[in-house]
């Protein structure tokens, strides 16, 4: 072991980055003591980086007042600071701003993807199951997708991923305990193999026994294994830099249908959770995602660089059912008709694609451009739908920003997708006032073009769905008192929708929303904190209706937030409660994975009021958090979230995350 850490020391031994995968896994492999780690200086990031600092974070500090990365005795002292991470969207932007790992307690308690989104999707009920938005979203993609978005929510997509600049082997291990056996487990590794080549992987798992009628202890709802690998790369010479990763999520859902409704089972009753009747045990879904991805630049001038983005993506989507099985009373109700089969549904939809991106970019003064043109290729494929659904796309796009200071700046960017869609993004940014203008036209998606399962069959030629967005925020900060007045105002055409047949429809009439809406936030002595946000819904148009957005929808929380025992311990506890006004939320069908809309459910008003604590030693967090505190205390035992779906009950969940920096 001895002999190799020399070896590396003095360079006998080279790695070419080009075979980096087999040294990642030889890392693995070797002890810390097989491996040197090759002490690297901070240095000062170049003038279009910039390095953010957590207030939360404990440096030791000069009298000066500068922080140290060097104890008295010439050690390296690696923490936060020698740990940091960048996004592929900010280095192509030339504005690559390196963050310190996360080890603050704000919203530490939000540790799964719902709660982490602000409450803004509606799921099943439960960790892991088929989700959506519950506000409509301006789409970023105008060109063909798979349209199977139902898991979305807990996909880590290449373009989400952090990039590493460490200065020793960095190790994050967060798990996460879920009343009724709801379990998380998020792994994070990085290091560097020299101060300009570092790699690491994440390893994420979910996995969530049934709120409803559970058999077992593993009898999950959800069951989920994801990982990455990635790397990044930077030359002597500062001139080319190399982003790469792989990305692969396997997804499998136990469908239950729902609880079987009282006036279809009069022996059925909500709000009963484990004795809950429900309509399925023999269905499963499955989403396969697989993402290999590429970013390259080259400065050719300084201050002009090209580069290359480079994808290639395949997402398998399949639903499997018994209806020689007590399942076939639920499909016999609400998807009667069979096309392929009549003992048993196997529904599987493969989609796959590839994509090339070139272009230049660069930076004149305070101004950034941009300009590409990129190439997509792909299919959809069924085993009942004959000829594969192919599409072949190209697109011309550029971006444009000035940074006048670090408060006042403007962007904006746009695509042109070869004949007849378009994406134009304008964004205006000053210390009171943030606004935006996106205007799309995008090509429906794959599945509400052309579909061929054992229950739902259509082809269609639907016209292109034509987006108006504008968003404004009002900055308003006084010594106690954060205010952020805002509105989003949204026009919709040929909006494409799943009816209440589970048939894929375009809407003949045009929909318009405005939602205005208030962040706020008060704070006593900088202990005592009181945050909220509101938004209201009015909708208007012929296409109104298609849309199942609650009217009023409010987050809102109390607590105290202090460091206590001489900073040796930081606490965060207090009460949220989270409402949504009476809505027919769209219901769910698990045999094309898709949400519709009903007219027979209506999910009530239901205020759900949880405790958390969250708390740091040192550099490890933990979390506690009883959910539905106010359970069977109101009119209504419990609530729902999606038609014949409940919310959970009284639950106490707990987490912890601890980072190692060496």
């Amino acid at each position: 072991m001895k002999i190799l850490q020399k070896l590396f020391r003095k360079k006998v031994i080279s790695v070419s980055f080009k075979n980096w995968l087999p040294v990642f896994f030889l890392m693995l492999l070797f002890s810390e003591a097989a491996w040197a780690q090759i002490p690297t200086r901070p240095i000062n990031p170049p003038a279009r980086e910039r390095q953010t600092v957590d207030p939360d974070q404990e440096v030791s500090s000069e009298s000066g007042g500068r922080k140290k990365l060097i104890d008295d005795s010439t050690k390296m002292v690696f923490g936060p600071k020698t740990t940091l991470y960048f996004f592929e969207k900010d280095l192509k932007q030339n504005r690559v701003i390196k963050h310190e790992v996360d080890t603050v307690l704000n919203n530490f308690h939000y540790y799964e993807p719902v709660a982490k989104s602000g409450w803004k999707y509606q799921d099943l009920g439960n960790l892991g199951t088929a989700a959506k938005p519950i506000f409509f979203q301006a789409p970023k993609m105008i060109g063909t997708t798979s349209g199977f978005n139902a898991y979305d929510l807990y996909y880590h997509s290449p373009d989400s991923l952090k990039y590493f600049d460490t200065k020793s082997p960095y190790t994050n291990m967060s798990a996460f305990f879920g009343g009724g056996n709801r379990n998380m487990l998020d792994l994070t590794f990085a290091r560097n193999v020299t101060s300009k080549w570092n790699v690491g992987f994440n390893l994420n798992t979910i996995k969530a026994r049934k709120t409803l009628n559970p058999n077992a202890r593993d009898d999950n709802a959800a069951d989920q294994t994801s990982y990455s690998i990635h790397t990044n790369y930077k030359s002597d010479n500062d001139k080319y830099m190399l982003l790469s990763n792989f990305t692969r999520m396997k997804h499998t859902a136990r469908e239950q249908g729902g609880i079987i409704p009282p006036e279809v089972d009069s022996t059925s009753l909500y709000y009963t959770y484990e004795d809950a009747k429900v309509w399925l045990r023999n269905s499963r879904a499955t989403d396969l995602r697989q993402d290999l991805h590429l970013y390259q630049e080259y400065e050719l001038l300084k201050g002009w660089q090209v580069y290359h983005v480079f994808d290639k993506r395949k997402q398998v989507v399949s639903f499997k059912t018994n209806l020689n099985s007590t399942d076939s009373t639920f499909f016999d109700l609400y998807n009667p008709l069979r096309f392929n089969t009549r003992d048993s549904t196997a529904n599987e939809n493969h989609f796959s694609e590839w994509r090339n991106e070139v272009g230049f970019k660069g930076d004149i003064g305070l101004l950034y451009y941009n300009a590409f043109v990129k190439f997509r290729t792909g299919k959809m494929k069924s085993p009942f739908l004959g000829n594969p659904n192919g599409f072949d796309e190209l697109y011309i796009g550029g971006a444009l920003r000035g940074d006048l200071s670090e408060k006042w700046r403007f962007e904006a960017e746009g695509e042109y997708l070869l004949p007849g869609a378009f994406r134009i993004h304008g964004l205006f940014v000053s210390p009171f006032l943030e606004a935006s203008y996106t205007k799309s036209v995008s090509k429906p998606t794959s599945i509400q073009e052309v579909y061929r399962g054992n229950h739902h069959r259509w082809s269609n030629r639907f016209s292109n769905v034509g987006v108006d967005q504008i968003q404004g925020v009002i900055k308003l900060d006084f010594p106690s008192w954060t205010l952020r007045p805002n509105i989003t105002l949204n026009r919709v055409n040929n909006y494409i929708f799943f009816n209440e047949f589970q048939q894929a429809t375009q809407a003949s009439g045009g929909a318009f929303m405005v939602i205005p809406g208030l962040k706020s936030s008060f704070n006593l002595k900088k202990k005592f904190f009181w945050e909220s946000e509101i938004q209201y819904t009015l909708i208007t148009g012929e296409g109104a209706d298609n849309f199942r957005i609650p009217e009023l929808f409010i987050n809102s929380r109390v607590f105290f937030d202090s460091p206590l025992f001489n900073e040796k311990l930081f606490v965060q506890i207090g009460l949220e409660g989270r409402y949504r006004s009476d809505n027919f939320a769209e219901a769910y069908s698990p045999a094309i994975q898709q949400f519709y809309l009903q007219n027979a459910f209506q999910v009530l008003a239901y205020p759900v009021v949880d405790f958390f604590l969250n708390a740091r030693i040192n550099r490890t967090r933990i979390l506690l958090r009883y959910n539905h505190v106010n359970s069977n205390l109101l009119s209504e035992p419990g609530y729902f979230v999606t038609p014949d779906f409940t919310g959970l009950k009284g639950a106490l969940d707990i987490g912890i995350s601890w980072p190692l920096f060496d």
